[in-house]
């Protein structure tokens, strides 16, 4: 009977050993497990990390933007001046050259007038005379020595000789060429000394302080404009110059469709020129206190704008509808509010719920 209870003894202990084995043994593929699992979790975060896209943000802000018609326009001069000689002769001098700002009677140049000047001395001489001999004539004590027929012939001859008086003295003043208006010398055709023919054209005068700006607009802009109406130039240097509609062609013209507009351009700084090819942006309407977001911000996907918003670390794609366009700014009339952060460059590789990383623009182009 001792016997068996010791053989017992050993069963159970063979068991002890093998369930603690046991137990050894799954505790240490738990812990391993654990610790692989922590592993991969730490691994996968630093590899989330990694792939975060880097993006530029703006915040999404309030503001006013207008609707414009953009076309092109040439600038014209509404005052000019082509001045002209109206006699011949030898220029003697010059008093202006080209860019030099003249007012409205101030000598340009002198005509050699000696000629002219002695034709008028002449023509005083004839007037005296005739003056003269009617005076005595009348003076007389019997006058039926003077048939009526001379002393007619004497008066004629005495409104003859004023006019070749006038016309001499207007020749000596046209030798001294003076500004029309008050502008500018554009252009200078002649050299002292030269020979100025009769009529021959001398200088050519603008007056810039306001300019005129020809636009041609298609027939079903029409019904959109008004006179007054807002517009901005914008020249080949950027520079934009308030202006406004002066005038609205009554006519279409059939061979082009289109009709003219003039625009009135304050130009007090000389800053756009006579000739001037410019962009011109019409502003049909304006609105205010809506949201607004730069332009590069809207993508384009499956013919929908959308553009990305960052929340928490990810970018969430948006579906927005657009308003108003002006330059780099565009209208959202739904999809966000003012407030929110919309990414402006990167967008283009996101997809929706994409882990972002929101970086300085220096940094992002370095990136890049």
């Amino acid at each position: 009977m001792a016997l068996v209870l010791l053989y017992r003894n050993k069963d159970q202990d063979k068991d002890f050993h093998m369930k603690r084995n046991l137990t050894y043994t799954l505790s240490t593929v738990l812990l391993l497990g654990s610790l692989a699992s922590g592993c991969s979790e730490q691994q996968q975060e630093e590899e989330q990390q990694a792939f975060a896209i880097p993006v530029e943000t703006s915040i999404v802000t309030q503001g006013q933007v207008s609707s414009f018609y953009a076309t092109t326009a040439t600038l014209e001069a509404p005052q000019e001046a082509h001045v002209v000689s109206r006699i011949a002769g030898l220029i003697e001098a010059l008093q202006v050259e080209e860019g030099d700002r003249v007012t409205k009677g101030q000598l340009l140049a002198v005509i050699d007038s000696r000629r002219q000047r002695y034709e008028l001395d002449k023509a005083e001489a004839e007037v005296q005379i005739i003056e003269q001999e009617l005076n005595r004539l009348k003076k007389m004590n019997n006058r039926e020595f003077v048939s009526a027929d001379a002393m007619a012939k004497l008066e004629f001859n005495l409104q003859a000789a004023k006019a070749r008086r006038d016309l001499a003295k207007l020749q000596v003043e046209e030798s001294q060429i003076r500004s029309p208006i008050d502008g500018v010398v554009a252009k200078r055709f002649v050299k002292q000394g030269n020979m100025a023919k009769e009529f021959e054209e001398l200088f050519y005068l603008v007056n810039q302080d306001e300019l005129y700006g020809i636009v041609n607009l298609p027939e079903q802009q029409l019904s959109s404009l008004r006179i007054g109406q807002e517009a901005e130039v914008i020249s080949s240097r950027q520079q934009q110059v308030a202006a406004k509609v002066l005038r609205i062609s009554p006519v279409v013209e059939a061979t082009s469709g289109t009709f003219k507009v003039t625009l009135s351009i304050p130009n007090q700084d000389a800053s756009l020129k006579a000739g001037m090819f410019t962009r011109v942006e019409l502003r049909y309407d304006t609105h205010d206190n809506v949201i607004v977001v730069p332009y590069n911000a809207v993508i384009n996907q499956d013919d929908r704008k959308a553009l990305y918003v960052i929340k928490e670390g990810k970018a969430q794609r948006r579906e927005v509808k657009l308003g108003y366009r002006q330059d780099d700014k565009v209208e959202i009339t739904e999809g966000i509010s003012p407030g929110e952060q919309v990414v402006v460059r990167g967008q283009h590789n996101l997809k929706d719920q994409s882990l972002v990383e929101v970086i300085a623009p220096l940094d992002l182009a370095k990136a890049n």
